[in-house]
């Protein structure tokens, strides 16, 4: 079904190439996750599948790809779109029309489709992702997790027989994103239908997927087999799998289903210690402060009544389902979204009046598509023009821009294209642009987007020394085990309200949607992460 024979790639004017002799092949009818560090080249790789590299790119291309019995160089973008469906890890990018059933039925108009055929495969797909109660919808009113559900139902509505997934969970929540692998794993069983997917957060994929491809940063070659093969000896590991190797499990679980039956093995007789609580730093005044606020769109409230503060040298994860209004309320706090009751305050000064500008030279906001904050033609200059903004040199900044990049992994990309990164190191250079000016408090909007473990987790480490020097930071995330590993309170919104807040191990390990692998491993104990788990058995 799918060739690569000693296939490389190397962009316009780039100085190494983004894929370097890759050879696999994936018989019809596999589920294949692609994973490798942020910048590997997998979506190059991916986009190889339907000939977008190098007919949409430019680039130089050598060594023989086959798909579904076609050269997708040779047969076009136009031809392999009904062979190989796509989603995109921005789903706006392949928007055209304006509503969410009109979307659905574009590709099919443009094929021809007779009338009834259509709307039977649009309802189809509206049933399959969920989405029926969305079809009048505005696709400029859904919240990001709704787009990217409606990017595969519009991949789908043509019946490929490939289908091509560049992060598609990544901005869902883990009951969207179950849902929509089980859509997936449904489409593969029943239909026979080839699906490669690309997906950071391993922990939601590895139960569903037959083959594991993983594409070095080195360019040393693509390894591939069965997840428990591939697993033991590359560097990207879920929690679970990272603590049955420090333990010595075998077989290799790679569901919680097969974890626990090592885990209450190993359990048994041990000493439990159970992880502390902690006590953030609530003293004196909030930095962030947001009284009685309700936000709405169309007359319908998306945020309703909503109290929380956020104290400096705290970390707060905010979570919740997806739509549950957890994107209009970081907007709101910057003054993107005006409350029509409440009242926010950001370092005891109302924001009411103020323009958005004024408000983030205290608060630095990092949007879900970083794409909106890169306009410059090099990375360090996205820092520098933030600085020229607030009136401050390189020379006189809070932090060296080129020391933050640094600790941000992109010291290699200074004078790169922004434009040009992954969608994971975009996120990375324009978290840099917002807080090279070391405002006091952060709003992140999903920030481990497009991040691999290792990057994810020099972000925790910068937070981390952010938050120690006083930073007030809240950050939207889905990513459950982030905010496992870092936040010191969880907020829970539901339908625009607050259901829950309080200490992660609270909040997180009695949550049957939001525990990480770790609690569902361990029920009862407080363990959160895989570090509680070595430090608190005996």
């Amino acid at each position: 079904m799918i060739h690569f024979e000693q296939v490389s790639f190397t962009y316009p004017g780039a100085a190494q190439p983004a894929l370097a002799d890759v050879s696999l092949h994936l018989p019809a009818g596999e589920f294949a996750l692609l994973v490798g560090p942020s910048g590997a080249g997998k979506s190059t790789l991916l986009r190889c599948l339907n000939g977008l590299t190098p007919h949409f790119s430019g680039g130089s291309l050598s060594g023989r790809i086959t798909v579904n019995g076609l050269d997708p160089v040779a047969a076009s973008p136009k031809v392999m779109s009904r062979h190989v469906g796509f989603v995109f890890q921005t789903p706006e990018a392949q928007f055209v029309m304006d509503r969410v059933e009109d979307e659905l039925a574009f590709a099919l108009e443009n094929a021809a489709m007779p009338p009834q055929e259509m709307r039977i495969r649009v309802e189809e797909v509206l049933d399959l992702l969920d989405l029926a109660a969305l079809r009048r919808r505005r696709l400029d009113t859904l919240s990001g997790g709704e787009r990217q559900r409606v990017a595969i139902a519009a991949a789908l509505a043509l019946r490929p027989q490939v289908l091509v997934l560049d992060e598609p969970t990544s901005q869902l929540d883990p009951k969207s994103a179950e849902d929509v692998l089980q859509a997936l794993v449904r489409l593969n069983t029943d239909l026979g239908l080839t699906i490669v997917l690309a997906e950071h957060r391993l922990e939601r994929v590895l139960p569903f997927v037959d083959q594991l491809l993983y594409l070095p940063a080195d360019g040393s070659g693509v390894r591939h087999g069965p997840p428990a093969e591939i697993l033991p000896h590359i560097e990207l590991q879920p929690p679970l799998v990272q603590l049955a190797q420090r333990l010595g499990w075998q077989p290799l679980p790679l569901t919680i289903k097969e974890g626990r039956r090592h885990s209450q093995r190993w359990l048994n007789g041990r000493a439990v210690v159970t992880r502390p609580a902690g006590a953030p730093a609530q003293r004196g005044e909030p930095y962030l402060q947001a009284k009685q606020v309700e936000v709405a769109f169309d007359g319908r409230a998306v945020v309703q009544g909503i109290d929380m503060q956020v104290w400096p040298g705290e970390i707060v994860a905010l979570m919740g389902r997806n739509g549950a209004g957890k994107t209009t309320l970081l907007k709101s706090l910057v003054g993107l979204a005006a409350p029509r009751r409440g009242q926010i305050w950001v370092d005891g000064r109302d924001v009411t009046g103020r323009d958005v500008a004024d408000i983030c030279r205290q608060v630095g906001y990092l949007p879900q598509n970083p794409g909106a904050l890169l306009f410059a033609d090099h990375v360090i200059d996205e820092l520098h023009v933030t600085l020229r903004n607030h009136g401050l040199s390189p020379e006189r900044a809070p932090i060296a821009p080129r020391l933050l990049l640094e600790q941000l992994g992109l010291a290699g990309h200074a004078e790169s294209y922004p434009r040009d990164l992954s969608v994971g190191e975009q996120q990375r250079a324009a978290l840099g642009a917002v807080t090279v000016t070391r405002p006091g408090a952060l709003l992140l909007d999903e920030p481990t987007r497009g991040l691999d473990y290792r990057a994810k987790q020099q972000l925790i480490e910068l937070l981390r020394g952010w938050r120690q020097a006083g930073s007030a930071i809240l950050l939207v995330t889905h990513d459950v085990e982030l905010a496992a590993a870092l936040a010191d309170r969880v907020i829970l919104l539901s339908q625009g309200q607050v259901i829950a807040n309080g200490p992660p191990a609270e909040v997180l390990a009695n949550s049957p949607l939001f525990a990480p692998q770790v609690a569902r491993l361990f029920p009862g104990t407080g363990w959160l992460t895989v570090p509680d788990v070595l430090a608190g058995s005996a």
